[in-house]
């Protein structure tokens, strides 16, 4: 284990507490869909990898300014997204559950070689967007306007999605679906109205993950979305997969993980992202349902 300074330690605290936000912003649309549908968007990452393409085509190609742009992304990630559930998951609804994890792995397959054919596999540069890359210095700290936004976004996120789910009349239809399907449904619940709210939900949040993941890791290429996609299903799994708070917990704890080993255990850098997959194996074998989540018994 490497000593560190108080300055270095509070640098990667900081990082750690960033990298772990965006974790959790994108890790809010799995457990949500798995939430109602039970259901792992295994596409999800591939939606966040699409969004952080449509920033590159409207700020560098068609040059509009970022603000316009952060719109229009987010405007055409929730288009696809509601899209994607429409084309694939819809007409497999009451097909059995394998069928309709099959067609989300079909659908990942399938957004990752349209980039790789539409967008080449060469890494295409993020556009800098000024006001996220700007340098603050705390003390001997330096870190980005991102870094010390990021964290701020999610939990305001986390509150708007919290106060979507409990307070509002979609969200108690969300939270009727998540228990019964079937019994919601008799209740007069638009059932197909309440699952594209939740992609779109989920959908917007994968769309400002990617620009804030884009302003602080620059390059982008068609399986940009893989690893971060995996991560954040663990960091569901060990929040308790379909409770957002969980989820976000989970984020926090994550990215925290991933930075202080790298920090205090430099000769292990290269195995950062197998500590998302050690953790999901422990949680699973210690705590099945996570952190946050509840044992559910079957009725018979």
């Amino acid at each position: 284990m490497v000593l560190v300074s108080f300055e270095t330690f509070m640098q990667q605290l900081a990082n750690g507490i960033s990298i772990g936000s965006l974790y959790a912003l994108i890790a809010i649309g799995y457990t949500m869909v798995y939430g109602i549908l039970r259901l792992i968007n295994f596409a999800h990452g591939d939606i966040f990898m699409m969004a952080a393409y449509f920033m590159i085509f409207s700020m560098i190609n068609f040059r509009l300014p970022w603000y316009v742009s952060i719109i229009i992304v987010i405007a055409f990630t929730v288009l696809l997204g509601v899209i994607i559930e429409k084309a694939a998951y819809r007409p497999l609804r009451n097909a059995p559950r394998m069928s309709i994890m099959i067609s989300a792995i079909g659908v990942s397959f399938l957004l990752e070689n349209l980039a790789t054919y539409l967008f080449t596999g060469v890494p295409k540069g993020f556009p800098d967007i000024a006001f996220l890359t700007k340098a603050i210095r705390i003390g001997n700290i330096s870190l980005t306007v991102a870094t010390l936004l990021t964290p701020i976004i999610t939990i305001i996120l986390l509150y708007v999605v919290l106060f979507v789910t409990n307070k509002t009349k979609i969200g108690m239809a969300m939270r009727a679906s998540s228990v019964d399907f079937e019994t919601a449904r008799l209740m007069g619940i638009n059932i197909n109205r309440v699952i594209s709210t939740t992609f779109i939900i989920g959908s917007g949040l994968a769309a400002i993950g990617a620009i804030l993941w884009g302003s602080k890791y620059p390059s982008i290429y068609p399986l940009v979305g893989v690893m971060p996609g995996l991560k954040c299903f663990i960091a569901a799994v060990l929040g308790g997969i379909g409770n957002t708070t969980g989820a976000v917990l989970g984020g926090f704890i994550l990215g925290m993980a991933e930075i202080m080993l790298v920090t205090f255990l430099p000769a292990l850098t290269g195995y950062r992202d197998a500590i998302a997959f050690i953790i999901l194996i422990v949680v699973l074998l210690v705590k099945p349902t996570g952190l946050l989540g509840e044992k559910v018994t079957d009725k018979v």
